[in-house]
């Protein structure tokens, strides 16, 4: 039998209530690891620890909001007073609401640079802390966004957020190389997740069946699914990804570039 990639592994998941996030928790779970995991919706955030720890996982959820800096920093310590230490990193928690480019106020720009990037930038900054003053090897992963690239003009504060989360991956992992300290993101694309079917119907119009014509619109016939981007963010996460670091990988189906 193979040895599970994150066997005993101390694994941080900001935003793991939901979406990618909770299917990082499951997944780190699955491969292992003793999971903390954050969010700002506590009955949700601790029934999904009930449901892991009653199937003999190690989980805690802990009550944080990454947009304030303090609280990003506090669930990392939070991690290291549950498990003594942290191994691992995966930023997930993000914001997704629309503005283009003459329609974004200042506070939805704030909203997404203090979500999207401030809260990663923090969240980073105490976990690498704490790997550096132990002088261990760690892993972390940012969930970025295919849209840094460019997107679509009605996001134009989470491009904004996203590109500079890109940016801060490559400089982070540049900077802590020689501390073997491995950082890399993840370009996800148009993924299938609940919160995704609010923001279609919030913002789109979409209908019940919104996720039967996206999967008709895109390539490979389905959108992205939290699952199978779970498993890559796990691979990322162990060792066995090898010497990877300061990559940001497109995880989707829109090639960038490509035109008929």
């Amino acid at each position: 039998m193979n040895t599970p990639l994150l066997q005993n592994a101390v694994v941080l998941v900001s935003g793991g209530t939901q979406g990618v996030g909770a299917a990082v928790v499951r997944a780190a779970v699955r491969e292992g690891a003793q999971v903390a995991f954050s969010g700002r919706r506590h009955d949700v955030g601790s029934a999904l620890a009930n449901e892991l720890n009653a199937a003999g996982h190690t989980t805690v959820f802990l009550d944080a909001d990454v947009s304030d800096p303090d609280s990003a920093r506090r669930s990392v310590e939070r991690t290291v007073e549950s498990f003594g230490r942290i191994d691992a990193l995966c930023n997930a928690a993000g914001l997704t609401t629309r503005g283009t480019l003459l329609d974004t106020t200042p506070e939805l720009f704030d909203q997404h640079i203090a979500v999207n990037l401030r809260g990663p930038f923090f969240t980073m900054a105490a976990a690498v802390r704490d790997m550096t003053e132990r002088g261990a090897v760690g892993t972390i992963v940012n969930i970025v966004s295919i849209a840094e690239r460019g997107g679509q003009s009605f996001l134009a504060p989470y491009v904004a957020a996203k590109a500079g989360l890109a940016g801060l991956t490559r400089n982070a992992a540049y900077a802590h190389r020689w501390d073997r300290i491995r950082i890399n993101g993840l370009n996800i694309g148009w993924t299938e997740t609940e919160g995704e079917t609010l923001t279609q119907k919030r913002f789109h119009g979409a209908d019940d069946d919104w996720v039967a014509d996206a999967n008709d619109s895109v390539p490979m016939g389905k959108l992205g699914q939290v699952d199978e981007i779970a498993d890559f963010v796990v691979f990322l996460l162990s060792s066995r990804s090898g010497v990877v670091t300061g990559s940001v990988i497109d995880w989707d189906q829109t090639v960038i570039g490509g035109q008929d």
